[in-house]
């Protein structure tokens, strides 16, 4: 199934269009003409099978057929994770993190952090295009950078860990888990969070976790976090 999206249709929507550049690439390049089933999502859940009505380049208009409602994730996974030195890197945990089912992604900016400015543009549609390459129906939030002092201070709902590689007492982030629990989880720098930012995580209420027995590079460290949490709660 090829997955198309519209943030801006809900279960009243009768009949849309898709904006000039989409409309350009169902009829240019898919070479969609009138008739044809096109799928769509709006992100929240959503799946609408429609037809086209009007296969214009410039404006494809569909009419809705049928709407079908995606179940809500039984617990939401929130990873805050410190932008990579080479931007590659970081798209490429964008785009396995929604593939596997992650639900908010924000950047944050560490004492360490090589990187202190992102593109979110980019970031979006990176996350979008996952979205609809792994026929997802939710689009993950994707928030702008922050620094960690102001993540910290904000208020996350649920189970909250930092991974940090600091020899100290640390419990392993599967025994650590409980099933259809929110997840906040910290992924640090290159050089790793400094010991002023875990203390102020643990401070927090940040409970300290490991991801494995080997050092993992920061994009590896998201997506072992992201599979393990989703892993665990579908088993």
């Amino acid at each position: 199934m090829q997955l198309f999206y519209n943030p801006d249709i809900d279960e009243t929507t009768e009949s849309f269009s898709f904006d000039k550049e989409e409309s350009k690439h169902i009829i240019k390049v898919l070479r969609k003409k009138d008739s044809d089933i096109l799928h769509v999502t709006n992100g929240q859940g959503l799946l609408f099978e429609t037809e086209i009505t009007l296969a214009s380049d410039n404006k494809c208009i569909v009419s809705v057929l049928s709407i079908k409602k995606s179940p809500e994730p039984k617990f939401r996974l929130h990873l805050a994770v410190a932008p990579t030195k080479i931007n590659d890197r970081f798209e490429w945990f964008l785009e396995k993190a929604t593939e596997i089912g992650i639900q908010e992604i924000t950047p944050i900016i560490c004492d360490r952090s090589e990187r202190k400015v992102i593109n979110l543009e980019r970031f979006e549609k990176i996350v979008l295009s996952a979205m609809k390459q792994s026929n997802e129906m939710f689009l993950p939030k994707l928030n702008d950078a922050v620094s960690f002092k102001e993540f910290i201070k904000q208020k996350n709902q649920g189970l909250q860990f930092i991974a940090h590689c600091e020899e100290t007492d640390k419990k392993s982030l599967k025994k650590s888990l409980q099933p259809n629990e929110n997840v906040t989880l910290l992924i640090g720098p290159e050089g790793d969070f400094s010991e002023k930012e875990i203390a102020l995580a643990l401070e927090n209420n940040y409970k300290p976790v490991t991801l494995g027995n080997t050092r993992l590079r920061t994009e590896t460290a998201a997506v072992v976090a992201c599979h393990s949490v989703v892993f665990f709660n579908e088993a």
